[in-house]
């Protein structure tokens, strides 16, 4: 990785459908040269996909929700099939194995405490290995990125 790597990622970061052409006119290189250094970078998994970013709130989803979960025992097995569980929800956008007082960070995004409620009696009181789970409720959006640069 050389700064000119460095520079286009910064601008696909923010901008996954600029052009090569875009890009190299930016970054001082040709397209085919920005072309072979972004198939480079998704290859070596420096870029691992490319999404597009949905407004919840556009789709009726209008609560994000943070919950710290603390699980009961930490066996290997169990702590694979709660992540497992979580990758399968789809209310959770990410989900954290933490150090600290919980063993996870959860992300949710739902359309309203209804749906919560559902996640929360289908995912935790129906799990007996979960301790406890601990709930905020996002009041506001102040900052949200995945931007690595």
């Amino acid at each position: 990785m050389d700064e000119r790597d460095l520079d286009i990622l910064r601008l696909v970061q923010s901008n996954a459908r600029l052009t090569a052409e875009a890009i190299g006119h930016d970054v001082g290189l040709s397209p085919a040269a920005v072309q072979k250094r972004l198939q480079k970078m998704r290859a070596s998994g420096v870029i691992e996909r490319e999404i597009a970013v949905i407004n919840p709130s556009k789709l009726g989803r209008e609560m994000t929700i943070i919950v710290e979960v603390l699980l009961e025992r930490e066996s290997r097995a169990q702590l694979e099939a709660f992540k497992r569980r979580m990758r399968a929800a789809p209310c959770v956008q990410q989900c954290y194995y933490t150090t600290g007082e919980g063993d996870f960070v959860l992300i949710l995004n739902v359309r309203d405490i209804n749906e919560y409620e559902e996640f929360t009696q289908t995912h935790f009181f129906d799990e007996s290995n979960l301790s406890r789970f601990k709930t905020a409720v996002v009041m506001d959006r102040v900052k949200v990125s995945l931007d690595v640069l």
